[in-house]
């Protein structure tokens, strides 16, 4: 260990290890498990049948899937495949990690499918780990009853999903959408919850907009100050920013003493502890 930092870091593997593998798939959980993240960072969408699914979309990203022949999805046509209004079998039948990715250029191409959550539970359970979920709930109003269940039945069916497989204390819940975060702490007072917090906003006002007091905080990396961060240490936050791929962002992130980092590239930050 280096002396970088006083404290333990949280890294999280960002939709498992995007940087590496396909992300939200289980070759990339599985990966980001052996590499020795402690959290597992991911996003989720409702099928037709109420399955909670691993998704970072609630639809088939172009950019990133081929439909079921294998073929381009046309990009004005991806929102066109609305997971909620698709069977988890028929969401299996589209290649989510062959694609070459744009951004992503060394990620290596497996030919894979958007998982179930039970999946990825399993998986964890299979492998004897005792890694954690940070789990997003892909959520806004112009999605409700289209993309996604309004939010209290979007909550309730995560929840339940969490609890059926024990993982409930394994477990915290993010979201940038506030009406769902009001509908976790309703429906479970003890579930952790992150506040997400886009590029477009602030800490401090988006903090006003939620009626309670969240355990994490989890802005986007470049709104932070080493200020901020001992600031809302000292009103009893952790700070857990997104999405950091660069070393020096790493580095300084750690000198700020947060207490995780969310990364494409959890190799990258292991080493550097």
């Amino acid at each position: 260990m280096s002396c970088n930092t006083e404290k333990q870091i949280d890294i999280q593997g960002h939709r498992g290890c995007r940087g590496l593998l396909p992300e939200n798939s289980l070759p990339a959980f599985e990966k980001a498990i052996d590499l020795g993240v402690t959290t597992l960072e991911l996003d989720i969408a409702i099928t037709k049948n109420n399955n909670v699914v691993v998704s970072h979309e609630p639809y088939m990203n172009s950019t990133i899937c081929y439909n079921p022949l294998g073929e381009e999805i046309p990009e004005a046509m991806d929102s066109k495949y609305n997971l909620y209004e698709m069977t988890h079998e028929e969401i299996k039948t589209f290649d989510c990690g062959s694609k070459f990715h744009p951004t992503y250029t060394n990620q290596q191409k497996l030919k894979v499918y958007k998982p179930l959550l039970s999946e990825v539970f399993d998986l964890v359970k299979s492998k004897n780990s005792d890694v954690k979920f940070n789990i997003e709930i892909k959520s806004m109003p112009e999605y409700y009853d289209i993309y996604t269940p309004i939010p209290e039945v979007y909550v309730a069916l995560v929840l339940g999903e969490i609890k059926a497989h024990g993982m409930f204390e394994k477990v915290n819940l993010q979201s940038f959408d506030l009406e769902v975060l009001e509908k976790i702490r309703e429906q479970s007072v003890d579930m952790e919850v992150a506040l997400l917090v886009d590029e477009n906003e602030t800490i401090k006002s988006k903090l006003k907009k939620l009626s309670y007091k969240p355990e994490i905080i989890s802005p986007y990396f470049k709104l932070l100050t080493a200020e901020k961060v001992e600031y809302y240490h000292s009103e009893g936050f952790q700070i857990i920013p997104w999405t950091i791929n660069e070393v020096e962002d790493i580095k300084k992130m750690m000198s700020w003493q947060v207490d995780g980092i969310i990364t494409d590239y959890p190799d990258l930050l292991i080493e550097l502890l």
